[in-house]
């Protein structure tokens, strides 16, 4: 009997889609009767239950803060478990926009331009604005270094851009970036192949939190997306190529924006949802893989020393 050890729930602000994940992908687990499986949170007591449990593969269905960034992932490697997704370097990377978007760039990947913005430093709101004006225009894109799921991310004008700063300040340090336009496309990649991609079209001003997770935001999902052949193999190797210079593992999601007949690579997630709603499933479910079969592809590819 195969013995599965589910960490769900978490610290960050995206805890309530990790919980909805593991929930999702219980269900589909409980189908086969040779597993045991048991779901735990990542509090004080998780790793004496994992030593107890003594699984053969950890899935980690953690995202966001301590769950995406490489804090997990250092634990479960001390502890010598196989885990899922991606390891220690490729989680923080991936994590950090600020680091990811200087290996894209180093690796000409197109990615907005954008500017690191401290809270310790002082400055002048007039010759600030002129300075973004000059570099970017308006609207810019304000966002944390290292959020998932779209959370604290504001598309900003010169009237409330102070104002949704403010809003972030607990973060230290953010990222102000260009805003680029367009039509917003995702691709997948699992063990190293291209997967799929799906096109969205919010009803709400961009694919925001609600937008992802509130079946109420409408969002429509478009697959197959209608771009061509050639537009599609190359959004789709750039996704493959920031899944290879990262170092992920498993499955990962890259976020692009399309403008101009060129692709805006966002970030790259690897930790994306599977819930009823999630991008991933919805994209294997296209290319006939079921959820179930998903989740097992994602499984087999556990290890440690990633």
């Amino acid at each position: 009997m195969k013995k599965i050890f589910i960490l769900a729930g978490g610290y960050s602000k995206e805890r309530e889609i990790s919980l909805k994940t593991a929930k999702s992908v219980h269900k589909e687990l409980k189908k086969n009767t040779n597993y045991n499986i048991k779901i735990q949170e990542p509090n004080g007591e998780f790793i004496k239950h994992l030593r107890k449990f003594k699984p053969d593969v950890v899935l980690n269905l953690l995202h966001g803060r301590y769950g995406e960034d490489g804090y997990i992932q250092s634990i479960l490697e001390t502890e010598k478990v196989n885990y899922t997704h991606s390891g220690v370097l490729s989680s923080s990377l991936a994590m950090d926009k600020d680091l990811s978007k200087k290996i894209f760039i180093k690796n000409k990947i197109l990615t907005p331009k954008y500017k690191k913005f401290s809270f310790k430093k002082k400055i002048n709101q007039k010759s600030f604005l002129k300075l973004l004006n000059s570099n970017f225009g308006f609207p810019v894109v304000v966002k944390p270094i290292n959020e998932g799921s779209s959370v604290n991310v504001f598309i900003c004008s010169k009237k409330n851009i102070f104002s949704n700063i403010k809003k972030l300040r607990e973060y230290g340090e953010i990222l102000i970036e260009k805003y680029i336009p367009g039509r917003e496309i995702q691709v997948a990649i699992l063990s190293e192949k291209i997967l799929g991609a799906i096109e969205l079209k919010p009803k709400r001003k961009f694919y925001d939190f609600q937008a992802k997770y509130n079946p109420k935001a409408k969002t429509q999902h478009i697959i197959p997306v209608d771009i061509t052949k050639k537009q599609l193999t190359n959004v789709s190797n750039i996704a493959l190529k920031a899944h290879k210079l990262l170092n992920c593992r498993g499955v990962s999601r890259s976020d692009f924006r399309f403008y101009k007949n060129k692709f805006y690579l966002l970030e790259t997630n690897t930790q994306p949802g599977m819930t009823s709603l999630s991008l991933v499933p919805e994209i294997a479910r296209y290319k006939n893989i079921t959820f179930n079969n998903l989740i097992k592809k994602i499984l087999s590819d556990a290890s440690i020393n990633k």
